[in-house]
């Protein structure tokens, strides 16, 4: 059975970082200096607001003998300090502490790893950097290696739009919440008072920082794959918004490695929308069991890359499971990997005559693939693309050699364009979509190139009117069989929205289809079809709940204006240890559909926590609106006990668009 204690670990500087341990009985019998020890360290508050994932970890003990250890990092939950910022220099320092202390438990064997889904999966990459000692594999789930272009703050040089409704807003109301009384004792209103007083929105940073500089590469396991010796699992999901590390990663790392690329969202992969599902304790289990406990079990000598292969489904925002299979991979590059090039100007276009191709910009087109990092609901699925290829540019081929055969592509697709652009500032969308024989065009991976960055991401350059480029992208890494009967489409646009905000001003884009192509990385020769991995327990599926979820999109012909709509709650009652809960978020993404660089978002959102000794809340309410030269950012913060406010916060801020 599994014990917790709570314990404050004290930094170089005298912070105390709340911690707590997950550990195995002492009559299981392992025994001091058996326990190897597994690390995870997040700034979502472990004490209440995902205190629910202690399944997970008694699941690490009670199963596989593991002591789990998991941390508020600086300035968050019950932690001391002040939070500022995402991935600091502080933060992973401390870990690499953490990581120290742990060895040295008499308990612990001396090896540690790193684990987590999105931050934590970030932040084990990070530490992994640094080479603490003891830190022996870790395993990173929904992560990145690129900070700028593959996270929530800027898709191919553009700034998200969407993510501005949810991520920033919701991490500003929890950044403000106090520490936990039960952890943190008496004095706790004095540390929530200096956390609301001392506090900058951490949306304030990206803004200054718009273009690929020191600010991104801090983190960026991109700089350095070399850094890592820790053994290094990737969990990566084709429809997350951080797969692009799974190629580049297995190319680049040279410690010990493995790839699990599936089909899922930015979700617990045992539910996941879509599916299929797996256990992943077991898996994470089999990785620490040989590199911490070195137990001889075969893991480093199975094929490194273990794929979900996927087919065409019908696309659906809550698809359960894409039909497909699972296979290995011996390496990457694939040896048995080829370049199949489908070149614009034999393609059956969807304007008649010859290019170029000509194509009036609206601010609104992309809604129907909606956001690239998707999850739970509103943050959903994408839909049929052919809404919005009314206003794009759509190139279709056949399967190749007359749709006899099925065509299998896995890595990253290649748009190379020749494109001429009527603004000095303005962005090229490309969607690979499967065409069903239905008509239906399914989103299979997407791209997008401010085209000001088309030289270089960290010192971009403005567009000469009229002149033509020739600039290539690569679009996200993917997975996905073309089958008999269906045909391949590529959708051109100049906005990915409310994925991304639009570009500044109106522009017209044209394509010369001759030197154009989209270059499909295809697989050759027989796939080695692999035993799915490890069948999770039945459990209740991840369901869509409508009474507490609103995901629209409205067009307003009269104002021409088009509009995305998403709000969710979520609740949960309290037990021994964790007070009851309400989570609101919501917000408003808008855009002119006759002028793009007129558009905003209006977010809120607020946490209600109901502990024994009295309940606090934190609002945050926000604006963030543009024009053809700056981003205006007005932002309120709240925080109140037993309905008062105690603690307020407001800013308005400008930042000039640097080629944005």
């Amino acid at each position: 059975m599994t014990r917790t204690e709570d314990v404050l670990i004290a930094m170089r500087d005298g912070v105390r970082l709340a911690a707590t341990l997950y550990l195995p009985d002492d009559r299981g019998g392992l025994g001091a200096g058996h326990v190897p020890s597994l690390l995870e360290a997040l700034p979502y508050r472990k004490d209440d607001l995902t205190a629910h994932y202690r399944a997970e970890y008694r699941r690490f003990v009670d199963e596989f003998g593991y002591a789990v250890c998991r941390v508020d990092i600086r300035g968050t939950g019950s932690s001391e300090g002040i939070a500022t910022g995402e991935y600091t220099a502080d933060e992973l320092q401390d870990l690499v502490e953490v990581i120290g202390w742990l060895a040295e438990q008499p308990w612990s064997n001396g090896n540690v790893g790193m684990f987590g889904t999105s931050w934590s999966g970030f932040n084990s990459l990070q530490v992994a950097m640094l080479r603490p000692p003891a830190l022996k594999a870790i395993c990173s789930i929904f992560a990145s290696d690129d900070r700028y272009a593959d996270d929530v703050h800027y898709f191919g040089g553009a700034l998200k739009q969407l993510d501005l409704a949810d991520w920033p807003t919701y991490m500003d109301a929890i950044n403000v919440l106090p520490p936990a009384p039960r952890v943190a004792g008496e004095g706790w209103r004095e540390r929530w008072e200096r956390r609301v007083a001392t506090y900058e929105p951490w949306l304030f940073g990206w803004l200054d920082h718009q273009t690929y500089d020191d600010f991104w590469k801090h983190g960026s396991l991109r700089e350095d794959y070399g850094a890592i010796e820790a053994a290094t699992m990737l969990v990566t999901g084709w429809s997350d918004g951080y797969t692009n590390i799974a190629f580049r990663g297995m190319a680049g790392l040279t410690c010990p490695k493995r790839l699990l690329a599936g089909p899922w969202s930015h979700a617990d992969v045992e539910t996941s929308r879509p599916g299929p599902n797996i256990d992943l304790v077991t898996e994470m289990a089999r990785w620490w069991d040989r590199w911490l406990r070195g137990i001889d079990n075969g893991v480093d000598r199975d094929p490194p890359i273990v794929v979900f292969v996927r087919r065409p489904t019908p696309p659906a925002a809550d698809l359960a499971a894409y039909r497909g299979e699972w296979r290995f991979e011996a390496d990457w590059p694939l040896d048995r990997g080829r370049e199949l090039v489908l070149a614009l100007d034999v393609a059956r276009a969807g304007r008649p005559g010859p290019g170029p191709d000509a194509l009036d910009v609206r601010g609104d087109v992309g809604w129907t693939a909606w956001l690239s990092c998707a999850g739970p609901p509103p943050w959903g699925q994408p839909l049929d693309q052919r809404p919005d290829e009314g206003f794009s540019l759509v190139y279709d081929w056949a399967v190749p050699k007359d749709g006899k055969e099925e065509l299998e592509i896995l890595g990253h697709p290649v748009v190379r364009a020749r494109v001429a652009s009527s603004a000095p500032v303005a962005y090229l969308s490309a969607k690979l979509c499967d065409l069903h024989p239905d008509g239906t065009s399914q989103l299979v991976t997407r791209g997008l190139l401010n085209l000001a960055h088309r030289e270089s991401r960290e010192t971009p350059s403005a567009l000469e009117p009229g002149r033509t480029y020739d600039v290539a992208f690569e679009l996200e890494a993917t997975s996905w069989v073309f089958e008999p009967g269906h045909g391949i489409r590529l959708d051109l646009a100049g906005t990915d929205w409310p994925n991304c905000w639009p570009p500044p001003t109106p522009v017209t884009l044209t394509i010369e289809r001759d030197g154009c192509s989209i270059v499909l990385p295809v697989v050759e020769g027989a796939s080695p079809i692999a035993a799915p991995p490890t069948l999770p327990a039945p459990r209740r599926p991840q369901t869509w709940n409508t009474d507490d979820v609103t995901w629209s999109v409205e067009h307003d012909v009269a104002r021409a204006q088009t509009r995305a709509v998403v709000a969710y709650t979520t609740r949960s009652d309290a037990d021994e240890v964790v007070p009851s809960i309400v989570e609101r978020n919501g917000g408003i993404v808008g855009v002119a559909s006759d002028d793009p660089g007129r558009a905003w978002v209006e977010a809120n959102s607020s946490y209600v926590l109901a502990w024994p000794e009295t309940t606090v809340s934190t609002e945050v309410r926000s604006r963030i609106e543009s024009d053809a030269n700056a981003y205006r950012v007005r932002l309120e913060i709240d925080a109140s006990e037993n309905g008062e406010v105690r603690w307020s916060r407001r800013f308005d801020r400008r930042f000039p668009r640097n080629l944005q």
